[in-house]
């Protein structure tokens, strides 16, 4: 009997997929825990369009997230820092000074846990950071830190 799942499911297969599986397990465990549909043709043909509509939204966010990679490669986002005479910085640069810097100068909204610094910042100087935007869509950019 096929049936497409509801659920990701160990052994089985992931959501929105159809699978054979014996009339009595989908009957008697599957269906009634919600965990399957049966799959006839109109259930078939709503698995599909979400299947299109998923893609179409997966393509305009990839879209989004290559605009923004573009704005961040351009240039160096200016990160200030208080430095001592020889040009050490007292502390460290943290993800959340870039994400104010990427706010501030690039117009775009980051979450600080997707930055992800390369080196350890500890002097004034041009450094890269790794943005995670999921689904393996990683973007490395390069700071600078300045004196303020």
């Amino acid at each position: 009997m096929q049936v497409i799942l509801v659920k990701d499911m160990d052994n089985l297969g992931s959501a929105n997929e159809v699978v054979n599986v014996k009339p009595g397990y989908a009957r008697n465990f599957l269906i009634p825990q919600k965990f399957a549909i049966e799959a006839s043709p109109s259930n078939l043909k709503v698995v599909a369009e979400k299947d299109k509509v998923k893609a179409r939204k997966e393509a305009a966010l990839l879209n989004e997230i290559n605009k923004v990679a573009e704005v961040l490669k351009a240039g160096a986002v200016k990160v200030g820092a208080k430095t001592g005479t020889s040009g050490k910085i007292f502390g460290s640069v943290t993800s959340i000074q870039i994400a104010r810097a990427i706010r501030e100068q690039k117009g775009y909204e980051i979450d600080r846990k997707r930055i992800t610094i390369v080196d350890e910042v500890k002097e004034v100087g041009t450094y890269k950071a790794s943005l995670d935007f999921g689904n393996n869509n990683l973007v490395e950019m390069e700071f600078e830190v300045v004196s303020e």
